[in-house]
Formats: structure tokens, sequence, C-alpha cells
């Protein structure tokens, strides 16, 4: 019997997921950021600052970062702002859609010359063993459709001593904040997307696939699981969001 995927909360053949994904951020690429923006009120900006903390690159050592998923460069160029002159940050995406966004961004950017950009699955890294100094994946890691090898992937690929960091949606636990967020993430975050990118159904997909995605602790013994040391998450804006973090040691 062949394997199942969920695309959402339907069920798929696992096969038949990444063609399904891709079609979303084909969809949306042009207007990804600016809906992150507007969905969460600009609040990821300040998630992916507190990613970028965690990673904390070195100011005047050589630092190397893969970012996974990373497609219109938002964590690259956050990573190169926060570190010194000899950081160097590749992005990987599967998505040409995505990709074409983030090299369009890095020709205005001051540190272009630092990211390269690479089309790459992150269940299959085209990059050999402990090549770098950390890896980080802004919510992306729910789009996989096999979640445990990019995990696996992202651990070979670390230096001894090297840190992955995964900022992901969550869910909200806080009583009756609850349910507005849920109000809010199947009508607002659809009908959003119609006006501002055309695209209900690729919004709701990206809710419904919160929804599926594991809880923060069933995550972290994913992390474990792929090799992960000193596995640790922080819940952020009650919830709406964790950040993940693993050494390999």
């Amino acid at each position: 019997m062949a394997e199942t995927a969920h695309f959402g909360s339907r069920p798929v053949p696992l096969a038949a997921k990444q063609a399904l994904v891709d079609d979303v951020f084909h969809s949306v690429a042009r207007r990804y950021d600016l809906m992150n923006d507007l969905m969460s009120f600009g609040l990821h900006r300040a998630w992916k600052d507190a990613l970028v903390t965690a990673i904390n690159p070195p100011k005047e050592l050589p630092f190397s970062a893969l970012d996974i998923a990373g497609g219109t460069g938002d964590i690259a160029f956050r990573l190169i702002e926060a570190g010194g002159a000899e950081t160097r940050v590749t992005v990987c995406d599967i998505n040409p859609d995505m990709l074409a966004v983030g090299r369009e961004r890095a020709m205005l950017h001051s540190g272009h010359s630092m990211v390269t950009f690479t089309d790459a699955n992150a269940e299959a890294l085209p990059f050999a063993d402990r090549s770098f100094d950390a890896a980080t994946i802004a919510f992306g890691i729910r789009n996989v459709p096999r979640i445990e090898r990019a995990l696996t992937e992202a651990y070979r690929v670390l230096k001894i001593g090297g840190r992955f960091a995964c900022l992901e949606f969550s869910s909200v636990d806080v009583p009756a904040l609850d349910r507005l967020y849920d109000f809010y993430s199947f009508n607002v975050i659809p009908a959003l997307g119609r006006v501002v990118a055309g695209d209900a159904e690729s919004y709701r997909y990206l809710v419904e696939s919160i929804r599926r995605f594991p809880k923060p602790q069933a995550f972290a013994a994913m992390l474990r699981t792929a090799g992960f040391d000193r596995v640790s998450y922080q819940a952020l804006s009650a919830g709406i969001v964790t950040l993940h973090s693993g050494w390999r040691l």
C-alpha cells in the first residue's frame, strides 16, 4: 500500500505532496513576504529576529550558515546583518519561484555577495557532511513531505558544535485566545490571501498545515531521533510560534 501524507487536512499519496506544495508556493511567491507582514501584523519580523539571535553569528570569525526553505532570503539577510564580514549564508529552496524572489531582493541588498541561492530539496541536501556552522529553517519544515529526512539532513551537514534553529507555527494554549486564533486563521487569512495574493486556497492549505504539524514536545523528540543534543523549544507570542533548537555535539 502506498504511503500517504497530509496536504493540509486532506490525505494524499506521499509521492504527490511535494508537487502540491510546489503549486502553493508558485502561486504565492510574489506576495509571500507581504502576506507574512499582513497575517502576523508584522510579528514575523520579531520571531525571525529571535531565531537570528539564537544563532548569534560571530562578528570577527568565519561563519557559514545554511537557510533551508528560505527562498526569499528573509532569514539570510538578517544573518548577514547580524554577523561579521566573514559571515556567509547559503539559501536552499526547492521552489524556483521563491528563489527568484530571493535573488531579486539580493541584488538590492548591500550584502548580496555574501548570500548564495541554491535549488535544493531539504530531504536530500547537495552539501558535504559537516559543511555549516548553523542551519535554520523558518516556517518551512511543515511543508516537507518527509520531515524526519529533512532533520537528518540538517544534522548531517552541520559541523560538530553547530546549531540547528527552526521557527514553526504552533498551537495557542491560552483560553479564549485559542478560539479567536482559530477564527482568524480559518476565516480572515484565506480571505486576505484572496484579496492580496489572488489565492484563498493556498492560504487555507497553509493554515491547515499548521494544525497538522506535531506539537512542540513531539517535534523535540523528532530532533533527538535525528541525532541532535541539547534540544529545546521556546513558545513565542502565546504559543502562536515556537522556536526549536538543537546542537550537533
